[in-house]
């Protein structure tokens, strides 16, 4: 007879392995998506080329699962888009931003990731340092994953790289656990203070995902797709994203490519 023990470690190392293998779908296809996505191109088509990636590489469409109906595969989030961006038949010209957010599903668990890139090989310089700023930051939130440290020790982290770079820190939407579904505790907020929230442990997942603008951080949900959220000031917002497993004395990133 199996122990309640043996059997709990037994589930978490099926887990570890189903989210390492997830993640590393997740962000190899997230690396040939930066590569594919080209001047002239709609958010359409990049969502079709993503549905069949998805497929073809053994995982499960995530956004299909949710009961409020997202249209697409992949949040695709252009310029003044911050997050949640519905894909349209909008082309993407050269010089734009364009964020992308991707949950995929496979062998029962989620795994999330999320990039930000100008389209072309031309950009505003502000642009350009904005994503720089961001993906450091989220890196700083991730340097603190381990075993007893505090959710806000991640989220200060976060905010004061954020701050130095003189960006606008997205308050009302934040990170999150994940596993058998795509949003658990904790949540994961871009902003926060040392020794406080929930203690991670060994085996937990979260998503670190911060986000930023060029201007004042307010934003709204558009009202003709309902779902893609753009900032009130016409600025331009950035969006990156990582799974992240707490190991015994530190962290793994699972949604690298290698």
């Amino acid at each position: 007879m199996v122990n309640k023990e043996t059997a709990t470690a037994k589930t978490l190392q099926e887990k570890i392995t189903a989210m390492r293998e997830g993640g590393k779908i997740l962000g190899q296809l997230l690396r040939d998506l930066k590569d594919y996505v080209q001047p002239g191109m709609t958010g359409k088509q990049i969502n079709s080329w993503v549905r069949k990636e998805i497929v073809t590489r053994g995982a499960e469409v995530a956004y299909d699962m949710l009961d409020d109906g997202f249209p697409g595969a992949i949040c695709i989030s252009i310029n003044d888009g911050l997050v949640h961006g519905a894909p349209t038949d909008e082309v993407l010209q050269e010089g734009d931003k364009v964020s992308f957010d991707l949950d995929i599903y496979y062998k029962g668990y989620f795994t999330d990731s999320a990039f930000t890139m100008i389209v072309g090989t031309k950009g505003s310089p502000a642009v350009k340092k904005m994503i720089s700023v961001t993906e450091s930051a989220m890196w700083e939130g991730i340097e603190q994953v381990k075993p007893g440290a505090h959710i806000g020790d991640i989220s200060h982290a976060v905010e004061t790289v954020l701050r130095k770079g003189h960006l606008g820190v997205i308050e009302n939407y934040i990170g999150h656990g994940i596993g058998k579904t795509m949003h658990e505790a904790p949540e994961v907020p871009n902003y926060g203070k040392k020794g406080r929230g929930y203690k991670l442990v060994e085996g937990d997942t979260i998503c670190i995902e911060p986000m930023s603008c060029l201007g004042k951080p307010a934003n709204y949900t558009d009202k003709d797709d309902g779902w893609t959220v753009k900032m009130k000031d016409g600025s331009i917002g950035c969006h990156c994203e990582h799974t992240v497993l707490v190991t015994e004395d530190g962290y793994e990133v699972l949604t690298l490519p290698d």
